[in-house]
């Protein structure tokens, strides 16, 4: 069965975050706009890779020959476990790798923390044809800053407003953002971690600081609000994914991936030579 029948809405619509929204009151079990199971849900994603795939070589190639400006931004925001690495290997993994650009941003480093919190991710913006991934990304900087109060409440709040300006920005000069945040809960990331412990192939992926920001999972939820609050908008907006089930979450990224790359409407470019007059040559030579 295609991947369409068992999209019964679209989860573009139903994951954005709009006014009102309230994290504490999202499932981070379900799949919405999805009517399948696990078995269904990976079928469909191994079919929407093709389709993806191809949609991000016309971009590459519209920019490269075409001269075509607009690339993409997928902003990947989550608590650890949630499966960011999941969504870079199993949907990003199934396009050329040539057109894409990983950003994975850590603790700053003294150079970075001498320039403003935007000078390391301005380098980092994608180029034209390029779909950017970042994995965290300036968003940390109004996450861990405030539950870890590396900086005051007025520099927090100086810091939305720079966000918003950095992304209409961005969108103004051909990007197209996409915001998401992989909504695990307490119990499942528990599990996850719990998993890392015991198997010995895991033990790389285990970090003792994990259980520390863990104790603050309160205080981070209530600055994942804030943040929704104050930066989702109409350029840049904010899609919360459930991300308990990682079959789910793979495939509402990709398939909010497809629709952002479908609706600009993407075309093989033209050539800029004489095709028939090449054909002549080649069969010639």
């Amino acid at each position: 069965m295609s991947r369409e029948t068992y999209w019964t809405d679209d989860p573009a619509e139903l994951l954005r975050v709009r006014e009102g929204f309230e994290l504490s009151a999202t499932d981070s079990h379900a799949h919405p706009g999805f009517d399948g199971d696990k078995h269904a849900g990976q079928a469909a994603l191994a079919e929407g890779a093709g389709i993806l795939a191809d949609l991000q070589e016309q971009l590459f190639a519209m920019s490269r020959m075409g001269g075509d400006e607009r690339r993409i931004l997928l902003v990947l925001q989550a608590m650890d476990t949630a499966g960011k690495g999941g969504i870079v290997k199993h949907v990003m993994g199934s396009v050329d790798p040539q057109g894409v650009a990983l950003a994975a941003f850590k603790k700053p480093t003294p150079e970075e923390l001498e320039h403003d919190f935007l000078w390391r991710i301005r380098k980092q913006v994608p180029g034209a044809g390029m779909i950017g991934v970042f994995d965290r990304s300036h968003y940390e900087d109004v996450l861990i800053g405030r539950v870890r109060a590396l900086a005051s409440p007025e520099e927090i709040e100086r810091r939305y407003g720079a966000i918003n300006e950095f992304e209409a920005e961005l969108a103004a000069t051909g990007t197209t953002i996409i915001k998401v945040m992989l909504h695990i809960s307490r119990d499942e990331q528990k599990a996850r971690l719990t998993e890392r412990l015991v198997r010995p192939d895991k033990h790389w992926k285990f970090n003792p600081g994990d259980v520390d920001e863990r104790l603050l999972w309160n205080d981070y939820a209530a600055a994942y609000q804030a943040v929704f609050e104050r930066t989702a908008t109409t350029d840049a907006p904010w899609f919360v994914v459930p991300a308990d089930r990682k079959w789910y979450a793979r495939l509402a990224v990709q398939h909010l991936l497809i629709d952002a790359l479908e609706a600009m409407r993407l075309d093989w470019p033209q050539a800029d030579y004489d095709v028939a007059e090449q054909q002549a040559r080649l069969a010639a030579s």
